[in-house]
């Protein structure tokens, strides 16, 4: 046979284009318009709609950046319009979109006369069914059109403009498309469907396969009975053309797909928070009215802000919403308050994502969520599958490590093990996206990529456009129903995340195991980027811990005399478990949405501040004596943990000795040289006498580098960039000044257009060098370090994350580990040989790396460098400019558990309150290396005391726990406050708990007033 098989599939492009697609619709008439512009941010629907509406041109131009026109659509329907089983009437609304993309531009919401939200209008999903409506052959409704710039302008990842409204412009950015009263045609709307499905198999398939030609074969007989000159007439012949190839029953082996309905919308990224708001009401229209039309259509829906959003603003929707909760169609998943970054939010802010999540989604729906569901977040920290855990979820599903650069990950159903020993069942579809349309080129890629064949027989795939795209749509369910039991197609079943693990989990048992972290190799920029958003974080974490504990501390030692802030607390934990985003702590949004991070950061600050202030002055009562509130779980300054006291005087003094044009600053316990540039030339604890820095070298040396990513500019960092350095050696000046309890250093230096001053200071009795950098940061694509070559043989380095640290490696054996270079850590990373250490610690910065060289002289120097500032152009080109103060400090000679109360040191800064007596701790623990993390009043009101504890040295490690206060019982709990077995905690009767703890093993304990 003749092989005309291009000419044949060139036939049917060609035949859909011009033919089909145009008959879809087949009478349209126009729709009269008028409009109303709103004048600044938007407005509700009911003052909308008040508002005097003006005639509006068809085809006009409209929308500056970031505004929103409200169009009023009046028109009627002719009589004969919709009449036949085949027809129904629909309005189209084309704001002026570019179909090649489902989202990242205008927007539309179809509303009701009665304030009620129809649905969305999208680039693919732009039709309003008459019968949504309200019945009649009446058209009146209106659109509330959202002029969204294209910020990502095609990923040229060019500088732009737009992503701030103050310099957006004012030009009209859309020109207004077709908006009529339509006639669309069902039948070659399904024959559509049948092409799409059956043309995406076919092109997949392999040549030599029967099938392929078998599909060519049935397309081009339709081609053939089909009148090109009368479409709508010859569509059903078309259709049973294509019957018994569409007919064909899957391969009994075929892979199977459960597919569940999503929408991944950023919480803000290319657009800001508000923005959000609006596209979670559009989408979830969408999604419910798909609903009603279809009963198997089900859809997953991943965040509790969203919901909450929904809840405050769009309540009628909310109330439809729950109503498919009870059906079964809309289905709450993951139970986090957002899809939150993983890798830089501290231990408790992560059980919090599950506390106010899952707590959310169980009083408003009665639902738990068993399921972590993070596809987007920038990598996985190896605390996550303790935490899930102990929020009473069971299953973890991600994708974004499919965007690894080097390696490859091995498996796509998995037991993920995390750093406590925690094991969870883990899945990460073969499909490799979480927008997916259900088309057969995605679907094949599922089959083939699937790791797990032979052992595993199924994978999931979320399909629908995110980000403002709409969601699923009516095409893509049609997709899922024709691949349902398709030949040469995996097995499609429309399901729920729960559906696929309970299956998965009970078929594929004897599980490959992953260890620790999942890196992703992309993406580790945002550990950097926007260095005000993170110190931001970083802070609001530390005063709500303070907070909740002083006001703890009150409730329980003041009674009915001092009420417990509950609502105030929980709303500000909100917020920032808001900001933890993965696109806004990661610092990888627009400049609107890190100055609403900053704004709100800085409400958190003051908000907390006047709360921790209250408490403290309740608590210490009148009086002139002046008292240290610790709120670390280690001692400080003669001060239990966690408890109020006069700091204990120390008599020691830092000596400083002139040392040529630089200094010598020694306490009895450290005794650091700062030479005339400031750069630290010894550092030497005198209970070890082991000098710190690398023979010949020098610490504190600032390193500019060059950061140029070859794309995604806040997000990623590339190796070569350690091939374009300039170190930072001269300085312009350098003096000393006395403190009441030490001396600093000040050393003054410039680079570029940036200016810098740097804060060295040693008090009395202190065992670590604090170091503030302040600067003015004026360059572009450029990124700060600050170095430390340590004379230490470390072959591998310790980062504090959630609950514990994790070990990586220091050298590049494997390309896994050269895909490393730039790695996270929370308040500080260790490097150690046996019987020596160093730390440093951090109040703000989370990226790092640790290199090792062997020198001429057969020793090693271990070199960290923690990442300060970058200056990325995309998609914020004023990213980070501005003036920075970066608190770190370097501690010789120190252990694990050093490092680990330096973190705190470092982090909870010394706070004084004037009163009259001093206050006894509300919890106590025998033993430093089990770790108090946080103390709160319970969530359910009454009044109990939770406590929650890890062990922090990556040991076992044993300790008692009593309350500071006549307690009734104590009670082990998950994260969600409910009583559990806890593996090492024994409850003694006078409720004191003994612990007997796991490496990192986590605890929350429950003590009953």
């Amino acid at each position: 046979m003749h092989d005309d098989r291009r000419i044949t599939e060139q036939r049917l492009d060609r035949f859909v284009r011009d033919r089909i697609l145009p008959a879809i619709y087949g009478r349209a008439i126009p729709l009269e318009l008028s409009s109303w512009d709103v004048p600044g941010e938007p407005v509700p629907a009911a003052e909308a709609m008040r508002q005097l509406f003006t005639p509006q041109e068809p085809g006009a131009p409209w929308g500056k950046a970031w505004s929103t026109k409200w169009l009023r659509l009046q028109g009627e329907v002719p009589p004969d319009w919709g009449m036949s089983d085949a027809t129904a009437v629909e309005i189209i609304v084309d704001l002026g979109f570019n179909s090649d993309v489902p989202g990242f531009q205008c927007e539309g919401t179809a509303w009701r006369a009665d304030g009620s939200i129809i649905k969305a209008i999208s680039p693919r999903n732009y039709h309003v069914p008459l019968k949504l409506l309200g019945g009649g052959q009446s058209v009146d409704f209106y659109v509330e059109a959202a002029a969204n710039p294209d910020v990502a302008q095609g990923w040229s990842f060019a500088p732009t403009p737009l992503g701030d409204k103050a310099t957006s412009g004012d030009e009209p950015r859309y020109r207004l498309g077709r908006i009529a009263i339509a006639e669309l045609n069902e039948t070659v709307w399904e024959l559509n469907q049948d092409i799409w499905t059956l043309t995406g198999l076919m092109h997949e398939l392999p040549m030599e396969l029967p099938r392929r030609h078998e599909i060519l074969r049935a397309l081009e007989r339709m081609l053939d009975i089909m009148d090109p000159d009368d479409v709508a007439g010859t569509a059903a012949a078309g259709r049973e053309a294509l019957r018994e190839v569409l007919g064909r029953p899957a391969y009994a082996s075929a892979h199977e797909l459960m597919a569940t309905g999503h929408a991944h919308i950023d919480s803000a990224w290319l657009w800001p928070v508000r923005e959000t708001i609006r596209k979670c009401a559009r989408t979830f229209s969408n999604v419910v009215a798909l609903m009603d039309e279809d009963p198997d259509f089900v859809f997953s829906c991943s965040s509790a802000q969203q919901m909450a959003w929904i809840k405050e603003y769009f309540p009628e929707l909310f109330v439809r919403i729950r109503e498919k909760v009870k059906a079964g169609q809309f289905i709450p998943v993951g139970g986090m308050w957002v899809e939150s970054d993983t890798n830089m939010p501290g231990g408790e802010a992560m059980a919090r994502q599950f506390v106010e999540g899952k707590s959310f989604f169980l009083k408003e729906f009665d639902i738990e969520c068993r399921e972590a569901w993070l596809p987007d977040s920038f990598g996985y920290s190896g605390a996550i599958p303790q935490i899930v855990k102990e929020a009473g979820s069971r299953w973890f599903l991600t994708q974004k490590i499919s965007w690894n650069k080097v390696n490859r990950m091995p498996h796509h159903t998995f037991s993920w093990e995390g750093i406590d020993g925690t094991r969870l069942f883990t899945h990460f579809p073969p499909v490799d996206t979480y927008n997916a349309e259900l088309h057969g080129r995605e679907l094949a890629h599922a089959e083939r990529n699937y790791r797990e064949h032979g052992r595993g027989t199924m994978s999931l795939v979320p399909f629908g456009y995110g980000d403002g795209g709409g969601g699923p749509t009516r095409e893509m369910v049609a997709a899922a129903h024709r691949t349902e039991n398709l030949e040469g197609s995996p097995k499609v079943r429309m399901g729920t995340a729960k559906d696929f693990f309970t299956k998965a989990e009970a078929e594929y048992t004897n599980l490959p195991v992953w260890v620790g972290e999942m890196y992703l190799e992309m993406h580790r920029g945002t550990y950097t980027s926007q260095a005000k958003t993170k110190k931001g974080n970083r802070r609001s974490e530390h005063l709500l811990r303070e907070a909740e504990l002083w006001c703890t501390t009150a409730a329980v030692r003041l009674g009915n005399e001092y009420e417990y802030p509950r609502e105030e607390l929980k709303r500000l934990w909100r917020l920032v478990l808001l900001q933890q985003f993965h696109d806004i702590l990661p610092g990888s949004s627009i400049a609107w949405v890190h100055q609403d991070a900053e704004r709100n950061y800085e409400a958190i600050s003051r908000d907390l501040e006047r709360i921790i202030t209250h408490a403290a002055q309740a608590l210490a009562g009148p009086g002139t004596e002046e008292f240290l509130l610790n709120a670390a779980p280690h001692q400080r300054h003669g001060v239990p943990a966690l408890g109020i006291a006069k700091i204990s005087q120390d008599d020691s003094v830092v000596e400083v000795d002139q040392s040529g044009d630089g200094f010598v600053l020694d306490n009895g316990l450290i005794r650091v040289v700062v030479d005339a540039n400031g750069l630290l030339t010894s550092v030497v604890d005198h209970a070890s006498g082991r000098e710190a820095i690398a023979p010949g070298q020098a610490g504190n040396l600032l390193e500019l580098f060059r950061d140029t990513p070859n794309e995604w500019d806040a997000w990623d960092i590339e190796e070569f960039y350690r091939r374009n350095v300039t170190p930072l050696t001269q300085a312009e000046g350098i003096e000393l000044e006395r403190t009441p309890n030490g001396a600093v250093v000040v050393v003054k230096r410039a680079v570029g257009s940036s200016s810098i001053t740097q804060r060295l200071t040693l008090d009395a009795g202190a065992r670590s060098l604090g170091i503030s950098t302040t600067v003015d940061w004026q360059e572009r694509e450029k990124m700060l370090k600050i170095a430390f070559p340590l004379d230490v043989r470390a072959d591998r380095s310790a980062s504090e994350t959630q609950f514990g640290h994790v070990f990586r490696p220091t050298h590049t054996n494997t390309s896994w580990e050269a895909a490393k270079f730039e790695i996270c850590a929370h308040r500080w990373i260790h490097v150690s040989e046996p019987g020596y250490g160093v730390a440093i610690s951090n109040a703000a910065s989370y990226g790092h790396d640790v290199t090792r060289a062997v020198r001429d002289d057969g020793g090693t120097t271990t070199t960290v460098r923690t990442s300060l500032l970058r200056s990325a152009r995309f998609p914020d080109p004023e990213a980070d400019r501005g003036e920075h103060t970066l608190e770190l400090s370097i501690r010789p000679g120190a252990a694990i558990a050093d490092a680990v109360e330096e973190g705190y040191r470092t982090n909870l800064r010394p706070r004084f309150v004037t009163g009259g007596h001093a206050v006894d701790p509300v919890v106590l623990v025998s033993n430093p290396a089990i770790v108090v993390e946080a103390v709160k009043l319970a969530e359910d009101g009454s009044g109990d005391v939770i406590v929650r504890l890890y062990e922090s040295l990556g040991e076992r490690s044993v300790a008692l726990v009593k309350p500071g206060f006549d307690a009734r019982r104590a009670t082990a709990t998950d994260l969600l406050e409910r009583a559990t077995d806890a593996p090492g905690v024994t409850v003694k009767d006078d409720s004191a708990v003994s612990l007997a703890l796991r490496p990192f093993q986590l605890v929350t304990l429950r003590f009953s007033r």
